[in-house]
């Protein structure tokens, strides 16, 4: 199956499109794959039920004609689907505790638990930190949409450090920070193995599994991914890194570390549990976040520690290595 922006169909090409808009092409493998089955399978932030929903109202086509849930593919079928964004309605304040950093009246410094997604998507619709944030601070709906006043994101199953914009100039400046690479994150990861060297940079491009769509991978034409490490402390099979992102590509530290062939633990798609302890998430954590301020231009730095989860982790390791 390949993934490609309408009007520039090639064979075997994966890239992505826009969020609202892709096109599918079906190849052999695909043959006789049920419409909804594959389309939830390449696109995996909109749930089964959703796609079902999407085809049901007509934003998925197949070869530009509405069709059914339950219709098998042929290899070569153009598969069109549009997702439209969440309405408005979506957005409904809701009293989920949140843990502010720093806070006035320009930016929203938050250090975002495990578990919470960043915004509304297809799937989860509530319980997210943009619902949270409504609540506890009304009215900063920037610029319409779902996203108001999101900067930047981190997986739901990572945990750490957000800045999210509370005006339409901060949000173009701190967005502008992001585009030149002056915003600073910074991540802690347990990885399996150790490193040997005490420092280095992963230089390669990231883009959609040719195989799997269900992850990212390192795939020549992707996009330009760097990704900078350091070792902070080894803990027998085990290394604990720092890790710096240049740029910021979906899930890139995750894929990045397994390219390497170190992967994170307890990490469920590109990562492994390891020893007796379980992690019901990735061991990986914002820690550190630094930008200048959109208004007064005055460099702010944060720093989070590890939530009490990974902090256990860490401890146990560091016991049986005694």
């Amino acid at each position: 199956m390949s993934l490609i922006p309408p009007q520039k169909k090639q064979s075997n090409l994966v890239t992505t499109h826009d969020d609202e808009s892709v096109l599918l092409v079906v190849d052999a493998a695909d043959k006789g794959v049920r419409l909804d089955r594959f389309v939830a399978d390449a696109l995996p932030d909109i749930s089964r039920s959703a796609v079902q929903r999407l085809i049901d109202q007509g934003h998925i086509l197949r070869n530009d004609a509405p069709t059914r849930a339950a219709e098998p593919l042929r290899a070569g079928d153009r598969i069109s689907v549009i997702v439209p964004e969440p309405v408005d309605t979506a957005l409904v304040p809701e009293q989920i505790p949140l843990n502010t950093v720093y806070v006035d009246d320009d930016i929203i410094v938050v250090d975002k638990p495990a578990g919470m997604v960043v915004h509304p998507a297809p799937g989860h619709p509530r319980g997210t930190l943009v619902n949270a944030l409504l609540w506890h601070y009304p009215g900063m709906v920037i610029g319409g949409g779902i996203r108001p006043g999101i900067v930047h994101r981190i997986d739901r199953d990572t945990s750490g450090l957000l800045v999210i914009a509370r005006n339409d100039a901060a949000l173009a400046n701190l967005q502008q920070q992001q585009l030149a690479h002056t915003m600073h994150k910074s991540y802690m990861a347990l990885v399996m193995g150790g490193m040997r060297e005490e420092s280095g940079v992963i230089d390669a491009p990231i883009a959609r599994h040719p195989r799997d769509r269900l992850r990212m991978a390192v795939v020549s034409g992707g996009r330009s991914a760097r990704t900078h490490w350091q070792v902070l402390e080894r803990i027998g099979q085990l290394t604990l890194l720092r890790v710096t992102l240049e740029t910021g590509r979906t899930h890139q530290i995750r894929v990045h570390c397994q390219h390497i062939q170190h992967p994170i633990v307890g990490d469920p798609v590109y990562g492994a549990q390891f020893g007796s302890i379980k992690l019901d998430r990735q061991f990986l954590h914002a820690y550190q976040l630094g930008f200048t301020h959109p208004r007064t231009h005055q460099p702010l730095a944060f720093e989070s520690p590890l939530p009490a989860d990974l902090v256990r982790v860490l401890e146990y390791h560091r016991r049986t290595q005694a």
